[in-house]
């Protein structure tokens, strides 16, 4: 039976948020005195169609030099993206063991992304990802390609990296009294992470018993203890409210449920989560 202590991952892929995700999960293990890992994928994609489209037109003995330098070919890129990987591994090891990190673990893995996450979910107690990777790192106004089935497809807190590394201080719950959000409260209340914070409990809704709610849920929060405790109820679109609350109130860090609703509820009026993804320029933790 394996008593170690959950662990904070970092996934690093050498973007440029790739240092912010470091920092982050630093912070983390260190306020919650949990181990590091730091892990870095390589998917590893042979170009079989390109192949088979340039040897259908050649002769038996061109065919098999070419796939021979094919062959050649991605062995050594495979060896190079190996190669780098480890050297991002390292890296990033160096930056967390300054960040006051005593022992990181790093690994380097084959295949998947969302696979390696999955079989590793059991073992992780806060995963901390860039909103975008390499491909898309100088889009900001885009999110990675993959993000939003990797977020669907694991259940456990989620921090998703926007810009540079800030020690959080101001932390906002976006709160709809659904159970997704009873969630994050308990979790604030219970945590060590959040001890000495300035959480704004914020509710976004139509209703006249938004006020009757938010005072629960402080309550709760407020016998804790360790918090400071900041109530508000805003009406309009929820996305552009709270993102906006993020920049009037200087939010270091919004912490909200993820996809509880289902995915057809998605596709036809849009998911919640996904919007705000794209809208918000702050950390935002993610429970499932």
């Amino acid at each position: 039976m394996n008593n170690e202590k959950p662990m904070v991952l970092a996934c690093i892929d050498g973007s440029g948020l790739s240092e912010a995700v470091c920092d982050y999960a630093a912070w983390i293990a260190q306020r919650v005195n949990v181990p590091l890992k730091l892990i870095n994928t390589i998917d590893h994609h042979p170009e079989t169609a390109a192949t088979s489209d340039l040897s259908g037109n050649l002769g038996v003995d061109s065919r098999e030099h070419l796939l021979e330098d094919i062959t050649d070919f991605e062995y050594r890129k495979s060896k190079l993206r190996i190669q780098q990987g480890k050297e991002i591994l390292q890296n990033a090891k160096e930056r967390v063991i300054k960040g006051g990190i005593s022992n990181p673990q790093t690994s380097l893995q084959h295949g998947s992304l969302i696979e390696s996450l999955v079989e590793l979910e059991r073992e992780i107690r806060v995963l901390v990802i860039g909103a975008r990777g390499k491909i898309h790192e100088d889009k900001s106004d885009q999110i990675g390609a993959k993000l939003e089935a990797m977020i669907r497809s694991l259940h456990l807190p989620i921090l998703v990296a926007y810009e540079e590394f800030k020690t959080p201080k101001t932390i906002m719950i976006a709160y709809d009294g659904g159970e997704a959000a009873e969630k994050a409260v308990d979790m604030v209340a219970n945590s060590p992470l959040y001890k000495g914070l300035v959480c704004h409990l914020v509710c976004v809704s139509n209703k006249d018993n938004a006020d009757v709610v938010l005072g629960k849920a402080a309550d709760k929060l407020r016998n804790a203890g360790g918090i400071e405790i900041i109530t508000a109820s805003l009406r309009g679109k929820a996305e552009h409210e709270l993102c906006d609350y993020q920049v009037k109130q200087n939010i270091d860090m919004t912490i909200m449920g993820a996809f509880s609703h289902t995915r057809l509820h998605d596709l036809l009026l849009g998911s919640f989560t996904v919007k705000m993804l794209f809208n918000t320029k702050r950390p935002l933790l993610l429970l499932r």
